[in-house]
């Protein structure tokens, strides 16, 4: 009975439960804007997360992926949902041989000299299991859970409801983009077949990067809802944190991982969406174990010269750069006080980059600082009416503030500005357009993804 979670039953039970937490806090909602009342907010808030926290599936990704986009939810909310955990009860063994025959056929294990019974991990939309080949070569193999597809159309219902009851009590930020941003990722991180794409891209675009490590995907014994690929050990960030107390170490991972996320955009307008520490590992000597190619973005060459430009703006105080810049990233109808808005969150974002000198990121963008730079947003675009954030902004913004808080964990003392620099010297537009194009032909990722 515990299997069925994902089934239709435990699926009818999860969104009873979810629709009912929803529901009321429609009603406490209402009341608190139409009729004085007060709302517990972090109560409410804790009663969602405890809705939401026994979930596998891709509502509870939603909600964190909500939690990271600033004033999106209301901050009790954010937190709450910003704390649930991605390990998932497991699927047990004889549940996983028949997923398992259903991806590869009723001979399958004939095909692995060994398959742990035991998921080595489990999260919100499969989990993994550590085999071994004939040959010998150690495997991971990311098997998904039943029934995803229907999960996903009906949580992405409850991402609406949840948007929208929102929206209706606070314009600040308009959703619809957002939501169609996030039913479109999720449609795409189902898609076992174009996550082995995703990770072939991952390989040609870092392949000159020795901070890098990508598995290899093994299609003979992958499908569209089961992906092998080489298994690559290494510790988790955690784990890691705890026992390097060497400040160089600490950097020098720091670079990695800032590497591994913006090498792919800068040069090949690719990122990933996704910096959970659940998705990396840190290998021995330093460099970035990446695992999971679910969440990646291709952009348009002109967004990626639009974030370029931004930090030109900011740096040199360049006011109608700024505003091509948006323009380019896809805001519309934005007057000067709109632009105003977004420069004080952009500064928050771009501030490890504006100075030239070695400080340590929690000094410029730290936890508290970073609410109340939110706030004075938040204020600022209910005071102006509010604004639609384009959908790239939904992975980039998540990105760079999932990776800030990376960096601040590390207590990471690096010159980003030198960094970053480096990186978008010799920045081309037209030249980007044509690496991201051949790349990814060879890596086999659909024509109308990169030809936007």
């Amino acid at each position: 009975m515990a299997d069925d979670s994902t089934g239709t039953g435990g699926r009818l039970r999860r969104y009873a439960k979810v629709t009912g937490t929803m529901g009321n806090l429609a009603v406490k909602m209402a009341g608190e804007r139409y009729l004085g009342l007060k709302v517990d907010r972090e109560k409410h808030a804790a009663e969602l997360r405890d809705a939401l926290g026994g979930l596998k599936g891709p509502l509870m990704k939603v909600a964190q992926i909500l939690a990271t986009i600033p004033e999106a939810l209301p901050r009790e909310y954010a937190e709450e949902l910003a704390n649930l955990q991605t390990d998932a009860p497991s699927m047990g063994w004889l549940f996983v041989k028949r997923r398992m025959a259903a991806e590869l056929g009723p001979d399958w294990q004939s095909k692995f000299a060994n398959f742990e019974k035991t998921a080595a991990a489990a999260a919100s939309l499969g989990q993994v299991h550590q085999a071994t080949s004939h040959d010998g070569a150690a495997l991971a193999c990311k098997l998904q859970y039943p029934d995803m597809g229907n999960a996903v159309e009906g949580d992405l219902k409850q991402l609406k409801l949840i948007l929208s009851l929102y929206e209706r009590y606070d314009n600040a930020i308009s959703t619809g983009e957002i939501h169609q941003e996030l039913a479109d990722r999720l449609a795409e991180e189902l898609d076992y077949r174009r996550e082995a794409a995703n990770m072939r891209l991952y390989g040609l675009m870092l392949a000159d990067e020795p901070g890098a490590n990508v598995p290899t995907p093994v299609e003979d014994l992958s499908s569209d809802r089961l992906l092998t690929m080489s298994w690559i050990n290494g510790t988790r960030l955690k784990s890691f944190i705890e026992t390097t107390p060497d400040q160089d170490q600490r950097n020098a991972v720091a670079v990695n991982m800032f590497r591994t996320w913006y090498v792919p955009f800068y040069y090949y307008g690719v990122i990933h969406g996704d910096p959970h520490p659940g998705n990396y590992t840190i290998a021995d000597d330093g460099s970035v174990n990446l695992l999971d190619y679910g969440c990646i973005r291709l952009f348009r060459p002109s967004f990626v010269c639009g974030v370029i430009d931004l930090y030109k703006a900011l740096r040199d105080g360049n006011n109608d750069l700024a505003i091509q810049a948006y323009e380019n990233w896809g805001f519309a109808n934005l007057d000067q006080d709109a632009i105003n808005v977004l420069n004080i969150w952009a500064k928050f974002i771009y501030t490890p980059l504006l100075e030239d000198k070695a400080r340590p990121i929690h000094e410029m963008r730290s936890g508290s600082h970073g609410r109340e730079v939110a706030m004075k947003v938040y204020e600022e675009l209910k005071r102006i009416g509010g604004v639609q954030p384009p959908r790239e902004f939904v992975l980039m913004d998540r990105a760079a503030i999932g990776l800030g808080s990376v960096f601040m964990h590390l207590q990471a003392e690096v010159n980003w500005h030198r960094l970053f620099e480096s990186m978008i010297d010799e920045f081309d537009e037209n030249k980007l357009a044509e690496r991201q194009r051949a790349t990814a032909i060879q890596a086999g990722i659909p024509e109308e993804i990169y030809t936007h």
